[in-house]
């Protein structure tokens, strides 16, 4: 008797479902007048204990989620989902953290890669297979530009795509699709004729020394400083999906202009899924609220501006992707934005031929902005420089309106 009262007890144990380490109850609201959509959810788990693996649902069904690893320590820090919200609107969703297992896999909606040339010269220029999660330089070396496939990581959601130039400029160069999807796996920057002919997108913005797309640099007072005089260099990719692509820019030892005190940075881009803006974070290890930087945007041959002198800015205008008519690119048109709260934004430059330049503050140590881009030949885009800047004003309220998030 004793026997079967044991079996059936380990049958009983056996059938149990494994619990959570933790159930969370998270209350998110919309309440603004404006729709959300891929909304992210951030959910810090420091207070958690360790987790491995996690489940969210709402009403009963499974949601796609990630778990990241944000400090490269093997242990993660954050869970992300994603949220769709009416005007108004509230839901409520379950979260069970666990400290076993591994994450579920949920479809690719983000992708990030950082890649090295082959040794396999025969390879093509798409088709490079060396792939890292960071990679570092010491100030001694002469070209990094030229050592690194696609010149620097690149990362994208299914709207855009983005690389960092690894060099003193640290430009942020944009990729223009044709069709939603995740590409750069494919083309690595670089697509085929093949590729192009099936639809693929393509770099499609001259950028120079410029900042590009919302490029961060020093300020002497009077102009942008690049990064000349740094200890030294690396570039990382945190986390490459499938809601939110996260890399990061490191500069070690970096004096921003003549007379400033050395500060170390790292500069954070994080997309998240069905999204055509880019959050930048920037990371300085003291209080840097006394010092000023720059950012801003490419003044796009051709372009018309946008400015509501109050943090957001944008331009939409036509050029060669290489600067010149080579014979082989097309012209691009192409829309940039940039939006700075007030608290970092010092004051507006005026354009040059050059540049739009916006210079910036930290608060403490930190410095917060965000960018965005548009292509023409988006079948799912903009079709002038008047819908992009109605968009961009569409953003800026977006962010100034945020959801709210309730754990319990």
């Amino acid at each position: 008797m004793n026997r079967k009262l044991i079996l059936w007890g380990l049958l009983a144990l056996n059938a149990m479902p494994i619990f959570a380490r933790k159930t969370l109850t998270v209350r998110v609201v919309n309440p603004s007048r404006l729709e959300k959509t891929d909304e992210p959810v951030i959910i810090d788990l420091h207070q958690y204990g360790e987790v491995d693996s996690a489940t969210v649902t709402f009403q009963g069904q499974q949601q796609p989620y990630q778990l990241d690893d944000l400090n490269h320590d093997c242990k993660y820090d954050e869970l992300c989902f994603l949220t769709n919200l009416q005007k108004g609107q509230e839901k409520t969703y379950q979260v069970n953290l666990f400290d076993h297992g591994t994450p579920e896999t949920f479809k690719a909606r983000t992708y990030a890669e950082l890649v090295v040339p082959s040794k396999n010269k025969k390879l093509a220029k798409n088709q490079q297979d060396i792939y890292l999660r960071c990679l570092s330089f010491d100030k001694k070396t002469k070209d990094i530009y030229h050592f690194v496939h696609s010149h620097g990581l690149c990362f994208e959601s299914e709207l855009i795509a983005l690389r960092v130039y690894f060099d003193n400029r640290q430009t942020v160069d944009v990729y223009g699709k044709k069709h939603k999807q995740l590409e750069l796996f494919d083309t690595q920057f670089y697509p085929s004729a093949a590729q192009l002919a099936q639809g693929y997108g393509d770099d499609d913005l001259w950028v120079g020394d410029t900042y590009g797309l919302g490029a961060l640099r020093g300020w002497d007072g009077h102009q942008e400083r690049l990064f000349d005089h740094v200890g030294y260099q690396e570039q990382r990719v945190v986390a490459e999906g499938p809601l939110r692509a996260i890399v990061e820019v490191v500069d070690n030892g970096w004096v921003p202009a003549p007379g400033m005190k050395m500060v170390n940075a790292t500069i954070r881009y994080t997309i998240y899924a069905g999204h055509r803006d880019v959050d930048v974070d920037v990371f300085f290890d003291r209080n840097a609220e006394d010092e000023h930087f720059a950012t801003g945007l490419i003044n796009v041959k051709n372009s018309t501006e946008f400015s509501d002198q109050k943090g957001l800015r944008g331009c939409y205008g036509t050029d060669w992707p290489t600067g010149k008519d080579d014979g082989v690119h097309h012209l691009e048109t192409v829309g940039l934005g940039i939006y700075i709260p007030e608290q970092y934004l010092r004051r507006e430059v005026p354009a040059t031929l050059k540049d739009y330049t916006d210079v910036v503050k930290p608060v403490g140590n930190s410095l917060h902005y965000k960018i965005a881009c548009t292509s023409k030949k988006e079948d799912f885009g903009f079709k002038d420089g008047k819908a992009w800047f109605t968009w961009l004003k569409d953003w800026k309220q977006q962010n100034l309106n945020p959801i709210t998030v309730t754990i319990e």
